[in-house]
């Protein structure tokens, strides 16, 4: 009898950045195809974590776009249909990779964005890298009320999300982010903190959080998946 489960769309991932965000996606992405009864098919490439941040802190877009499309056109070689990448901060150059990626770029902040309308939200926070927050994720959240906090408090967030990215995270490090969100929504008046930065899902979950929050990779990876099963 013949039991091989039919295979979804082929994607290709930027990953690397980090190493656990990228096992995040991975295995979020074969437990969706495992419920769906699929086979997932997908490429994944790794990307230099240091080369991506020396670009976003010289604002190099364009070039980080470049490296990227690089990267892209390879999975594109290799059989991929759509390309997706694994952390927030990397978005900040979505809209130039757009315009240079031979693969349909399913966004993360597009995505986020569906969401947050979605759920009828006029106010929110952000955890995540000094990047992602002043930016307010990338412009994705104009028209919405985000509630940046003093430049001290937004470096204390980034430096403890950075712990977390390079493996030295701690329940009492993950105490310090909940009691900033939770103060977020308590006196800032926020309806909900957007987590956004991707090791830090399997840190906080609607079940543990404490706050109301959304999980932008969760989001993302569901996007990713009804793409590649559609």
């Amino acid at each position: 009898m013949n039991t091989a489960r039919k295979p979804g769309r082929c994607l290709g991932l930027i990953g690397g950045l980090g190493p656990g965000a990228t096992i995040h996606y991975y295995q979020e992405l074969v437990a969706a195809h495992e419920r769906q009864g699929r086979s997932l098919r997908i490429l994944i490439a790794h990307a230099d974590i240091g080369r991506v941040y020396a670009a976003v802190n010289a604002k190099d877009f364009e070039g980080l776009a470049g490296y990227f499309s690089d990267i892209i056109a390879d999975m594109a070689a290799g059989g991929a249909e759509f390309t997706a990448i694994v952390a927030a901060t990397a978005h900040i150059c979505a809209r130039q990779l757009a315009l240079l990626s031979r693969l349909p770029l399913i966004n993360m902040l597009t995505e986020v964005r569906r969401a947050v309308d979605a759920k009828g939200l006029r106010r929110v926070g952000l955890l995540g890298t000094r990047f992602t927050i002043e930016s307010r994720m990338f412009g994705c959240l104009d028209g919405i009320e985000t509630i940046v906090p003093a430049a001290d408090r937004i470096e204390q967030i980034h430096e403890l999300y950075r712990e977390f990215v390079d493996g030295r995270g701690s329940d009492q490090k993950a105490d310090e982010l909940r009691r900033i969100a939770q103060a977020l929504v308590s006196s800032d008046g926020v309806q909900s903190v957007l987590i956004a930065g991707t090791d830090l899902s399997n840190v906080f979950t609607n079940s543990n959080a404490g706050f109301p929050m959304i999980d932008c990779a969760r989001v993302h990876i569901d996007a990713i998946v009804r793409r590649l099963l559609d």
